[in-house]
């Protein structure tokens, strides 16, 4: 591939990329203020709880997805898999957009928001296996971790769109009580637009030559997922390395926002201009660390996540509940962010080395899915529950023993960019 053509593509499905994780995260960053539209409760902590469980109900779509569009990545082409992907989150955006709230229809308000959630867990589902995939497939060897963290840059660039939205909303053109009544919707709204204009985008991608070697050679599969349980070693690696990285990534950034208004006090508005800026640093730091890894290794970056995540976990979110001071708080929060960036910037690059192109995106995509819809859609949820009871340093400890048991796997895997299985 070209060097101008590599960049297109790599362009062309990070933009995708955003659009679909923006759709996604806006149902977390605006639930402070639709929670009372789906669920009449007079107690703030309960309605997010059940939107947070909504929210996770998303979650156990995503294995469904990794796997469907895992199989039609692998077998009908990277590019299609990710066009069908975009336009089905689309259409969950739409549904959020338009449903009634329970004062209109009742108990049919939450449903909807279920099947729409249900809709976007599939597509982002299909989502990461086949966008890991393509981004590192069409990357060269030496810089294959620089330009595979532009995955999480868009991942996490698709969270400051929605929070970002978010502060402009409240400071500039409504008021608090125009966003709980209808303003919530204008977010959803605008995800549906977005994600037709990235089908449009994804449409012209070129397909990646991995890709079109595998497919002259072997032709489709009859039997895609025993193909992919012939590789049992790099499905247990996916998933060990998954574990402690997605409950850290979702407690430092989508829980953190609820953390900050719930437990440390701040005002909505407070906590969502912090959560803006460190999720801003956040996103740069993430090619930073995947350039690193090209130089030292992916190991090295995953062991140091795995050791200072369980070291420092309970101390940063015990400092955190006390403080009151802006710039210490916002230090508190990058601190962890900074660690995670371990994980989230490489560990896109990782699983898909360890997989044979003709298994690798539904390799990637259907482990890592299972593991995220057990641990990463429940962690939020597990956090106000355990509040709830008036034990939420639990959870401290819960985030810190998940880190470690992905230490133990970091320790002993093989580091991936000596042993890829990539090539170009």
């Amino acid at each position: 591939m070209a060097a101008d053509q590599r960049l297109k593509s790599i362009i062309g499905g990070s933009i995708g990329n955003l659009v679909e994780w923006y759709d996604w995260y806006a149902y977390s960053a605006f639930s402070l203020y639709f929670a009372a539209s789906f669920f009449p409760n007079n107690d703030p902590t309960a309605q997010l709880i059940n939107t947070a469980g909504i929210f996770a109900v998303g979650f156990i779509m995503r294995p469904i997805g990794g796997y469907l569009f895992g199989k039609l990545a692998d077998t009908q082409g990277r590019k299609t898999a990710m066009t069908l992907s975009v336009l089905l989150m689309s259409l969950g955006s739409l549904i959020i957009a338009i449903c009634p709230g329970y004062r209109s229809i009742g108990i049919f308000a939450p449903v909807l928001l279920l099947v729409a959630r249900l809709l976007q867990g599939l597509s982002v589902g299909g989502e990461y296996g086949t966008s890991a995939t393509y981004l590192s497939e069409v990357a060269t060897e030496r810089r294959r971790g620089f330009y595979s963290s532009f995955q999480y840059v868009t991942l996490i660039g698709g969270q400051l769109l929605a929070v970002g939205l978010q502060l402009v909303l409240q400071r500039i053109f409504l008021t608090n009580e125009q966003l709980h009544e209808w303003g919530w919707r204008i977010p959803f709204v605008i995800g549906a637009i977005l994600s037709l204009i990235a089908f449009y985008l994804r449409r012209n991608l070129h397909e990646t030559a991995a890709f079109e070697r595998r497919s002259t050679k072997t032709g489709e599969s009859k039997n895609h997922l025993l193909r992919l349980l012939k590789h049992p070693k790099a499905i247990l690696t996916v998933v060990g390395l998954t574990l402690g990285g997605t409950v850290a990534f979702y407690t430092y950034s989508t829980y953190m926002q609820k953390f900050l208004v719930n437990t440390a006090g701040l005002s909505k508005d407070q906590s969502t201009l912090l959560t803006f800026c460190s999720l801003l640093l956040f996103a740069a730091l993430q090619p930073a660390f995947g350039a690193i890894s090209d130089r030292i290794g992916r190991r090295p970056l995953l062991i140091s996540f795995g050791i200072l995540g369980t070291a420092f976990t309970i101390p940063l979110f015990n400092a955190l509940e006390s403080a009151r001071y802006l710039p210490l708080i916002f230090l508190l929060i990058m601190l962890p962010l900074i660690i995670v960036s371990g994980y989230t910037s490489i560990n896109a690059v990782v699983k898909a080395e360890l997989f044979p192109v003709e298994v690798r995106a539904m390799g990637v995509g259907l482990p890592y899915s299972l593991t995220v819809a057990l641990f990463g859609g429940t962690a939020e949820y597990l956090a106000l529950w355990l509040k709830q009871l008036g034990h939420e340093s639990w959870y401290y400890v819960y985030v810190s023993i998940c880190i470690f048991i992905s230490l133990i796997v970091y320790l002993v895997m093989s580091d991936t960019k000596k042993t890829s299985l990539i090539t170009d």
